[in-house]
């Protein structure tokens, strides 16, 4: 078989989704803004990857991580982008998803089983309709995670889904890991990934009020 020509190769790597390790240029991200300045700095991009799956990783469950997601999610609601609840472990609280600027109309919630959670979230991902897709997983294998990034990647959408902290010890495709955990005074984010790579330079920690 002929190899692929150095134009050719050239022109693949050249796309904003490739990023090499030799290259001192930081990738071309889409982003959206979290909301919390500190975080947005640790980012490439500045703020949350479209097309790429974000994962939450959680040490319990109430650690104010989803109102770490609503300045985004109200940001896309204001501009008419669907918002997609599935599978959420509570009701998610109308009156509190108001009260943070999040436009109810464009809000959709998916009642799902385990069985069927994760196959909903990536038809919402890959529709492209959605400017979210909220999902959660208490166990996840690397072929599910993996069809979720690249349903990401193919619906230019933000995807985010919630896994306990434990599932830090195993790989993932996703674009980018955060490790949400509470110590006695206040709730520490840690970004344990990210697309692009990590500044070794920088504290990848910062603590985080809600």
């Amino acid at each position: 078989m002929p190899s692929p020509s150095a134009s050719g190769l050239n022109e693949v790597l050249r796309h904003p989704g490739i990023w090499r390790r030799s290259s001192t240029a930081a990738p071309m991200l889409r982003t959206q803004a979290t909301g919390c300045a500190e975080l947005d700095s640790l980012l490439p991009g500045g703020g949350w990857p479209f097309g790429a799956l974000s994962e939450i990783l959680l040490t319990q469950d109430g650690l104010g991580e989803l109102s770490l997601l609503l300045p985004a999610l109200a940001e896309l609601t204001r501009r008419r982008r669907r918002v997609v609840f599935v599978a959420p472990p509570y009701i998610p609280y109308a009156p509190a998803l108001q009260a943070q600027g999040v436009d109810l109309n464009f809000v959709t919630h998916i009642q799902a089983d385990t069985a069927d959670s994760s196959w909903s979230a990536e038809q919402c991902l890959r529709s492209g309709g959605c400017g979210a897709v909220l999902c959660w997983l208490h166990k996840a294998d690397y072929a599910q995670l993996r069809r979720l990034q690249l349903a990401a990647e193919t619906g230019a959408t933000l995807g985010f889904v919630f896994r306990p902290a434990a599932a830090a010890q195993n790989p993932s495709p996703s674009g980018l890991r955060l490790l949400v955990a509470n110590d006695s005074e206040t709730t520490q984010i840690e970004v344990l990934k990210c697309r692009g790579g990590l500044d070794t330079r920088r504290d990848t920690r910062l603590r985080w009020n809600g």
